[in-house]
């Protein structure tokens, strides 16, 4: 089965239990390293999510994947926060970011420049607004590339 598939799949499983429960599901990823294969499902809910809430969702995951699973080879099944860095993977999530610090990156260079970081202060759906000292400038959420929360010290 192909990683997209495999990540539709484990979705498919998850997002009952996590709907039940207040939780939000905010990725999944199959990847290789070294010569090991990891299952990483990262999850939050307001308020961030705590171990034995993870815990609680490995469990529940793994009872599903005894049952029927998708992936081929053997894996390490983890299941954690998105961290303080959380990925922004969707427009609702660049949405609920409006008011936060952010690093966005895009396809292409946008004012000579393809990495931007700062505050969020607008999102419509169709155009981030990113507030970089005293400088707005206006991103095209077509053009974003990648996005997520960025800790500022």
């Amino acid at each position: 089965m192909s990683t997209p598939k495999i990540k539709t799949a484990v979705e498919e499983m998850v997002r009952p239990f996590l709907d039940e429960n207040g939780f939000e599901l905010v990725d999944v990823e199959y990847v290789k390293e070294g010569s090991n294969w990891f299952l990483r499902v990262f999850v939050d809910k307001e308020g961030g999510i705590d171990i034995d809430e993870c815990g609680r969702i490995s469990e529940y995951l793994s009872d599903k994947l005894d049952e029927n699973d998708p992936v081929p080879d053997a894996y390490f099944l983890e299941v954690s926060s998105p961290g303080a860095e959380r990925p922004l993977k969707k427009a609702e999530d660049v949405r609920k970011a409006v008011g936060k610090h952010v690093f966005l990156t895009t396809y292409e260079p946008i004012g000579g420049a393809k990495e931007f970081e700062g505050r969020l202060i607008s999102f419509d759906g169709e155009t981030a607004v990113v507030e970089i000292g005293k400088k707005k400038q206006e991103i095209p959420y077509a053009k974003v590339a990648s996005a997520r929360l960025a800790v500022v010290f």
